[in-house]
């Protein structure tokens, strides 16, 4: 652009020589040269600085890599390379014949896990009865002894009076016995996790995960959008882990344009400042934008922690401050791919009679499209 102005100058100062017969002499000439370096350097420093422009721009769009939960033979692929498609229709299948006999087995493992807590209910009746049984045998053993002992050696042996009572301590400790195995059996029969026994709710849990593999076999859109460079074909293998897209999907949503400013000129860009994009590709037109986003940071002063020092390296890049720009006027008209380049220009409330001149060559940089030669 800087080019374009001396061009512009030049051309001005001989159209007044040649109209105004203004002859070429030793005090002209140099009065014209010192002049357009005034007053081009003073134009190019308010317009630089307070109506910035750069030619670092691009369109962008956003991508979400499609990579399968689940890893399996592809079978089918339904869809049609940059064919717009709505959330949620099929992308492409994945063989569910080994994802729907997991099923299987795991409902199967479920009914056993249901029948064996019929099983449990069955013990803890057993044990229950078992208790008591034991019981009644301690209770006669217990009056056999006590009879024993109140008739005394008058009555009774010593010796037979200390088996009633080994009789009485045994049966005691087998009803104590009985009284924890009825404990373990209740325990394992009345155990809930969000009201189901602990076995019968690992077995929902694995049937739950092995219906929702069976689920992911087939693999649908994201959102609207649709797949560009359709590569995968039925037959190949798509494969969850190591993490390897099998296709790339485009959303389907207004793409901003992204300009990369120098930091000079951040004083003079704010949100909502009107600017104006150049496509190399929609040469001679103009479009009107708007600054829609500032960042507050830049890439260039990123650190992360880790197991190396920070070097000087860091302070050696300068970067420039990615600014998002959204265009106002209607550009569908035009075959425009995504992720194009432009040219970017944005006009600050400040020395607004300056904006004129980057209008000007804004709008020269644009004709100038039309010219490109491929070598």
């Amino acid at each position: 652009m800087d080019l374009l102005l001396i061009l512009s100058y030049a051309a001005l100062c001989v159209a007044i020589f040649k109209i105004f017969k203004i002859p070429l002499n030793k005090w002209t000439v140099p009065t014209a040269v010192l002049g357009g370096v005034v007053i081009i350097g003073t134009v190019l420093m308010l317009m630089n600085y307070n109506h910035p422009y750069t030619p670092m721009a691009k369109q962008i769009y956003f991508t979400t890599p499609i990579v399968p939960a689940v890893g399996g033979i592809v079978v089918e692929v339904p869809i049609e390379a940059n064919k717009i498609f709505e959330k949620g229709e099929v992308l492409f299948k994945i063989d569910p014949k080994p994802y729907a006999a997991v099923v299987e087995q795991k409902r199967a493992l479920l009914a056993e896990g249901s029948q064996s807590v019929l099983g449990l209910e069955t013990s803890v009746a057993a044990a229950r009865a078992r208790v008591v049984e034991l019981t009644a045998n301690m209770d006669r053993s217990y009056s056999n002894f006590q009879r024993y002992e109140r008739g005394g050696t008058k009555v009774f042996s010593q010796v037979d009076i200390e088996n009633r009572q080994q009789l009485y301590l045994s049966n005691k400790a087998a009803v104590e016995r009985a009284d924890a195995d009825l404990d373990t059996a209740r325990l394992a029969f009345e155990s809930e996790i969000d009201g189901d026994n602990p076995q019968v709710a690992r077995y929902r849990a694995d049937l739950d995960k092995a219906r929702y593999d069976l689920e992911r076999t087939v693999v649908r859109a994201p959102t609207s959008g649709y797949v560009t460079q359709l590569l995968l074909r039925p037959g190949m293998m798509a494969a969850s882990l190591p993490l390897r897209p099998v296709m790339v999907f485009v959303h389907d949503e207004e793409a901003p344009i992204v300009a990369a400013f120098r930091q000079n000129s951040l004083m003079r860009i704010k949100a909502g400042f009107e600017a104006e994009v150049v496509f190399p590709s929609i040469p001679g037109r103009t479009f009107a934008a708007k600054v829609a986003k500032v960042p507050p940071v830049i890439a260039e002063g990123q650190v992360q922690a880790s197991g190396v020092l920070l070097g000087t390296e860091i302070f050696q890049t300068i970067g420039r401050v990615p600014i998002q720009i959204m265009l106002e006027d209607d550009i569908s008209e035009f075959n425009l791919p995504s992720g194009s380049r432009a040219q970017v220009a944005v006009y600050s409330d400040s020395f607004e009679s300056v904006s004129i001149m980057r209008k000007i060559l804004l709008r020269m940089s644009s004709w100038q499209n039309y010219l490109f030669f491929d070598h």
